[in-house]
């Protein structure tokens, strides 16, 4: 397992689907890595930790407790090539959710500190990242949308067969 991020999975995860190879290897150096075995917790919902995750191999499940029981509730499962965290990394923000691997899985972090030091050495890539992050944050927003409108027509009847 290595502990040095790969350019290439950079470049097909979602934040690199515009990155050159160069872009990618300077965003890659930035990059830590955390090998995660089946169950274990990568982040916790409510800490205090702003760091943005590239999911580069295996799933992870999106856990958030429920507000009207206090129950953990699977919420999403995230594949290889997404990101998670874009909220807590752009606002600074404590976690909304629990992140549990479920199998193996490898993440590749990027720190807030890490990120501003790109933005000084190299403003093209910072910008191309932070753009890949507004796609995401878009993306998100549409599917819980979508998700949404789908409810509501089947609680209502409309729209549909049921």
């Amino acid at each position: 397992m290595s502990e040095v991020a790969d350019y290439k999975l950079v470049r097909n995860a979602c934040v690199g689907a515009e990155l050159t190879e160069e872009k990618a290897k300077l965003l890659a150096a930035k990059l830590g890595v955390r090998h995660l075995k089946d169950g274990e917790v990568l982040v916790r919902e409510g800490e205090d930790d702003q760091t943005l995750f590239i999911l580069v191999m295996g799933k992870l499940a999106v856990i958030s407790k429920d507000v009207s029981d206090g129950v953990d509730k699977h919420v999403y499962t995230m594949t290889e090539g997404e990101c998670a965290g874009t909220r807590a990394f752009v606002k600074q923000s404590k976690r909304k959710a629990t992140l549990r691997a479920l199998g193996d899985a490898t993440v590749y972090t990027l720190k807030p500190d890490d990120f501003e030091e790109l933005l000084d050495a190299n403003p093209h890539l910072a910008y191309l990242v932070m753009r890949a992050l507004f796609r995401i944050t878009h993306d998100n927003l549409a599917r819980v949308n979508q998700e949404s409108m789908e409810r509501t027509n089947y609680i209502t009847k409309t729209h549909g067969r049921y």
